[in-house]
């Protein structure tokens, strides 16, 4: 199979994967069912017809409005097909069509949607890290990026960092510092990545959160108490350590080359 005809299967399907990312962003944390009723309009309700729901292409036909009502269709839609399309090329061509390529996709897609998800919600949820968790230890116990050992102290460790953060802010300050969610989201990542793994996706994640807080401050558009959605630094982090966590452990000496 040449090369590009790979990369264009593979950006299809993933495309087509964030079409129903789409669907879980948008209905998990309202509650809804995945599957009924199918894909609607959230402002008028009509039913959105199979040639109105290829992605991208037709949120540009469309001017960006349902063709129903012309409400106004929310950019995340085309953003979140691109992002995975992206990330599935991403992945088959830095992992191949392996085991890790599989550990490696299934991440990447657990990951996208509890970004976008706690972007607007402030909200992780569990019928995503939970199972997350699962899939990381299984992945180990196959073979996949760290021994099974590795995976456990991983989850143990993005678990308790944390929950102790949380239990030290609350004590000192007397309001919650992180969320439960964010702590679930640690330990999958660590069940994923290893102990390693999640001790640098959280040193990324904090640094990141860190510097837009101050620069939100700098400009007067944010205070100390603001609160950001951590859960979306932390996935954007993991993503970094998947595709260049070694490069990064060897850079900071904690592990030789």
């Amino acid at each position: 199979m040449p090369g590009w005809f790979a990369i264009a299967v593979t950006a299809a399907y993933g495309l087509v994967l964030g079409s129903f990312l789409n669907v879980v962003i948008y209905r998990l944390p309202r509650g809804m069912s995945l599957v009924r009723p199918g894909s609607h309009c959230p402002a008028c309700g009509a039913a959105v017809r199979w040639f109105d729901n290829v992605p991208v292409w037709s949120y540009l036909l469309l001017g960006a409005r349902c063709r129903t009502c012309r409400a106004a269709i929310s950019p995340r839609y085309p953003l979140v097909e691109l992002a995975t399309g992206f990330l599935a090329v991403a992945v088959v061509a830095r992992f191949g069509l392996t085991l890790l390529g599989l550990e490696a996709m299934l991440l990447v897609m657990l990951l996208l949607p509890l970004a976008f998800i706690d972007l607007e919600h402030h909200l992780l949820p569990d019928v995503l890290t939970l199972p997350g968790i699962a899939l990381g230890l299984g992945g180990s116990l196959a073979g996949g990026f760290v021994p099974l050992l590795d995976s456990l102290v991983g989850a143990l460790v993005g678990a308790a960092v944390p929950y102790a953060v949380i239990v030290v802010y609350r004590w000192l300050r007397g309001v919650e510092g992180m969320g439960l969610g964010d702590v679930k989201l640690l330990a999958m990542i660590g069940a994923f990545l290893g102990w390693r793994g999640v001790l640098l996706t959280l040193g990324l994640a904090a640094t990141a959160g860190a510097l837009l807080g101050l620069t939100l401050i700098t400009l007067g558009k944010g205070r100390r108490d603001t609160e950001l959605p951590f859960g979306t630094f932390l996935a954007g982090a993991a993503t970094v350590v998947l595709f260049a966590g070694g490069t990064l452990l060897v850079l900071l000496g904690w592990v030789r080359p």
